[in-house]
């Protein structure tokens, strides 16, 4: 499945959720920030130690939630955080990983606020869904590519934040979330089934 497939999958779920969404508990959020990915050992290479190293990419993050239960001091929301990385760079000693991947992150959570009618509520999120990494067709340092350039996977999604009051139904948010997922092929053995693939960014949250 493509990238371009999932990603109109996504909108036609946020569709059916902003739809079917009661007036005036909606929110709509849209966060940038960086990926960031620990380096991961090259397993039976003759140069030890090798890694494969990643860079920091540029994300964005678009949000829809609605708020199921609210009280004075907390309130439960289900959110769908989409989340994209176009260009993660891949550098490793041996030239055999693809130059760069993409990822995409869809996973709907339940998120809990604290305070979240005055001006500074902190909260958790907690959930799951699906990813998917698009490997380049070419190696980091030329030639073609002959390992998979698609990749399919399960993700579990931990975030923390803060949103801030700003002016009317405008607030903003500052977060880190954590999509441990399966991994994109690299063409070379790390001993990685899953990764930890953190997003810390900020961003506007209206309320509708």
């Amino acid at each position: 499945m493509s990238l371009k497939h999932l990603s109109i999958g996504a909108l036609v779920a946020v569709c059916i959720f902003v739809a079917q969404a009661s007036a005036q508990k909606n929110e709509l959020t849209g966060v940038l920030g960086r990926t960031f990915i620990s380096d991961q050992g090259i397993q039976g290479a003759l140069v030890q130690p090798s890694t494969v190293n990643f860079g920091k990419g540029l994300t964005f993050e678009v949000n829809v939630a609605h708020r199921m239960l609210d009280s004075e001091l907390w309130s439960l929301a289900l959110e769908i955080p989409f989340v994209v990385n176009k260009d993660e760079d891949i550098n490793s000693a041996l030239g055999l990983t693809p130059k760069q991947f993409s990822s995409f992150f869809v996973t709907p959570a339940a998120r809990l606020n604290l305070f979240a009618e005055q001006g500074v509520s902190p909260w958790i999120s907690f959930g799951g869904g699906f990813g998917h990494f698009g490997e380049s067709s070419q190696l980091e340092y030329g030639g073609r590519n002959p390992g998979s350039t698609g990749t399919t996977v399960g993700v579990v999604q931990a975030g923390i934040g803060l949103d801030v009051k700003l002016v009317g139904k405008l607030r903003l948010r500052g977060e880190a979330r954590d999509f441990y997922s399966g991994v994109p092929q690299l063409n070379v053995k790390t001993g990685k089934s899953m990764q930890h693939n953190i997003f810390v960014g900020a961003g506007v949250v209206w309320r509708f």
